[in-house]
């Protein structure tokens, strides 16, 4: 496993190999250019008043990179950093690109946890073998340790890909379990699994099968309404045209699944990534994804994260590719800009 640390997110300015005094495996450090005063850390317990948008823009390697944009009401963004990547892919990913990055506020309100798939698309959709996992405790300052999941566990030494993990806390376990979809040549389709993650955020336990329904599924987008867990999913099956957004649903984070069999996006196209976040001081959730033939987002709204409806009052400067969204306070944002 090797491990990352940005000392600031945007604009890293030197790298260099040292070795860990713990484990005696090669550390990268990469010591980040400091591009504005240091601003303070906002407390858990200020006000959300805006919205983090995490993503990335395109299948070139160069693309393949972490941005951020800011919105005041979540439904109109604007990207940070002139539009250019906030943290180095090549400074975190064994593969130097990553995809499909999911962020989640920790329990304790100050924490960050953002995890990211270890994957350059150029190299083939069947090509990566693990991900990235990422800390911070203001949003600018991030430590990541990239996790390999076919030499790191050996009854998956076959695994053909790992994409799209996301983070959410588990309150039976106590624990951060992230979920993801891998593949393997048996059974050859995507499978939705699971694991917890240690107490550093720097690795995993042995991934357990989450859902499976027999057919190719990925994307998976975990959200906790009124006692009930909605795990939203794209489906990927060959007979399964135009590709969508179907959910199950139970009262565990681990399951057992109940299946929803609706399409719940609302285009006749082909679409991908779902994730969900609910408005500040609202009971409205929007379920945004990407319509990934046409090049654009689509969001819809929800009260009971089961009829949507298309928003049409929407507006990014930038084009994203599979992201996520999360309340921030004032200070949060001012630290980014």
């Amino acid at each position: 496993m090797k491990t990352t640390t940005l000392l600031r997110a945007i604009a890293a300015s030197a790298l260099s190999l040292v070795w860990s005094a713990t484990n005696g495996e090669p550390v990268t450090t990469v010591s980040a250019r400091q591009l504005a005063p240091e601003k303070s850390i906002a407390t858990s317990d200020e006000a959300m008043k805006g919205y983090l948008f995490v993503y990335f823009t395109g299948n070139a390697q160069s693309q393949e990179q972490i941005h951020f944009a800011i919105s005041r009401d979540g439904l109109h963004y604007f990207a940070l950093n002139g539009g250019n990547p906030v943290i180095a892919s090549d400074r975190i990913a064994q593969k130097k690109a990553v995809r499909d990055p999911h962020i989640l506020r920790a329990q304790d309100g100050k924490t960050f946890y953002m995890v990211v798939t270890d994957m350059r698309s150029s190299d083939g959709w069947s090509s990566n073998r693990g991900l990235v996992m990422l800390k911070s405790t203001d949003l600018v300052n991030w430590s990541a340790s990239a996790i390999n999941i076919s030499t790191t566990f050996a009854k998956y030494g076959d695994v053909l890909r790992v994409w799209a993990p996301e983070t959410i806390y588990d309150p039976v376990a106590q624990k951060y379990m992230l979920y993801f979809s891998m593949r393997q040549p048996v059974p050859d389709r995507d499978i939705i699994y699971y694991a917890y993650a240690n107490e550093s955020f720097t690795s995993i336990s042995e991934p357990k099968v989450l859902y499976d329904r027999g057919k190719p599924t990925i994307d998976g987008n975990m959200v906790y309404k009124d006692g009930t867990y909605h795990l939203f999913f794209k489906t990927e099956g060959e007979d399964e045209t135009p590709k969508g957004i179907k959910k199950v649903t139970s009262t565990s984070a681990t399951g057992p699944w109940t299946l929803n069999n609706q399409y719940l996006d609302q285009n006749a196209s082909g679409v991908e990534g779902p994730a969900v976040f609910q408005l500040i001081d609202s009971d409205t959730y929007i379920l945004m994804y990407d319509v990934y033939g046409s090049g654009y987002y689509e969001f819809c709204s929800s009260t009971d994260l089961t009829n949507f409806s298309v928003v049409k009052d929407i507006s990014m400067d930038f084009t994203p590719r599979h992201g996520t969204v999360i309340p921030i306070t004032m200070s949060e944002e001012g630290a980014l800009l």
